[in-house]
């Protein structure tokens, strides 16, 4: 399990720092997606997109898990 990370005295989650991380990934990928015109075999983008940052939140997780162990 992982614990608190303490920024200056402030613990937070690390489930926080994650979705943090996963929130700014998905939104340059996504205007990556949009500049190739990925976006237009999409059939429903809100789903997608949510798929994409749930994806990046585990991803992030699983790395975070792995750097400290």
């Amino acid at each position: 399990m992982i614990g608190e990370i303490n920024v200056a005295g402030v613990f937070i989650s690390p489930l926080l720092l994650c979705i943090v991380l996963a929130f700014f990934s998905r939104q340059l990928l996504s205007r990556l997606l949009e500049s190739v015109e990925f976006y237009r075999t999409v059939w429903q983008r809100p789903l997608f997109d949510t798929a994409l940052f749930l994806l990046l939140t585990g991803i992030a997780m699983l790395a975070l898990r792995s750097l400290t162990t």
